[in-house]
C-alpha cells in the first residue's frame, strides 16, 4: 500500500521533493556527515519520515551499526517510515521525545543523532539531559541547529522556539566532556572559517 505525505516546507520527504531541492540536499549532507560517527546501537531522535536511516545504512559503515531506532512524535511520519525504510536493522516508534526518562523505555545507545530538533522544544535543557541519559558513557552525539538571534528570541521560522548564537548552544552542551563544533553552508560542513557566513551548527559531542 502506498502511503502519501505532503511536503510542508519543514519536514523533509525525499520521495515528493525535487532531488535538486536545496533544503533536501542540506539535510542529506548532515546525515552523510553523521554516518561516519555511527556505530553499535544508533538512535535517530525526531527522525521524521525516516529517510536518514536509508543514508546511514548505505555503504560500508553499515557493518558498524547493529541497530537503528527512529523516534518521532508524528504517527503519520512513523507509519511512512515503517513502510519506506523498515529495514532489517531499523525500527520506528511514535514517541513524544520531550518525555522524561526515555532510556527506561528504549535503553541506551552508542550513537545518537538529533538533526534540527532542539530549536522546536521549550525545555531545551531537559532535552539535553534526556540525551545524556540515553547515551552510553563512551557514546557520541551528533546534534545540529540553525544560527539565530538568541535563545527564546523571535525568529523568521514559525516552527522554532529557539535559534541560538553559538555560545548559547555550547552552553547547552556543557554536560559532554568534548564538543567539536562544525558549521554548515549549503552542502558543506566544516570547521568554521573566518571569511564565511554559515547558517547552521553541527556539534559532535563525546560523553
Amino acid at each position: 500500500m502506498l502511503i502519501k505525505m505532503q511536503y510542508t516546507g519543514e519536514r523533509v520527504i525525499p520521495e515528493v521533493m525535487n532531488p535538486k531541492n536545496g533544503h533536501l540536499l542540506e539535510h542529506v549532507a548532515r546525515y552523510e556527515f553523521a554516518k561516519s560517527y555511527c556505530r553499535g546501537r544508533v538512535l535517530d531522535i525526531a527522525c521524521g519520515v525516516g529517510y536518514g536511516i536509508d543514508i546511514l545504512l548505505d555503504g560500508p559503515q553499515e557493518e558498524k551499526i547493529t541497530e537503528i531506532v527512529g523516534l518521532d512524535v508524528c504517527q503519520e511520519s512513523i507509519e511512512y517510515a515503517k513502510h519506506m525504510y523498515g529495514f532489517l536493522k531499523a525500527t520506528f516508534y511514535q514517541q513524544d521525545i520531550s518525555e522524561e526518562n526515555l532510556y527506561k523505555k528504549y535503553g541506551t545507545f552508542d550513537t545518537i543523532i538529533s538533526m534540527e530538533t532542539i530549536e522546536h522544544l521549550q525545555d531545551d535543557y531537559g532535552f539535553i539531559d534526556n540525551l545524556t541519559k540515553l547515551l552510553k558513557d563512551d557514546g557520541t552525539l551528533i546534534i545540529s541547529t540553525p544560527f539565530g538571534r538568541g535563545r527564546g528570541k523571535p525568529c523568521g521560522c514559525p516552527f522554532h522556539l529557539h535559534q541560538y548564537v553559538e555560545e548559547e548552544f555550547l552552553e547547552l552542551l556543557k554536560p559532554f566532556k568534548k564538543v567539536i563544533m562544525y558549521h554548515q553552508i549549503d552542502e558543506t560542513i566544516e570547521i568554521p572559517q573566518a571569511d564565511k557566513k554559515y547558517y547552521l551548527m553541527v556539534a559532535v559531542c563525546e560523553k
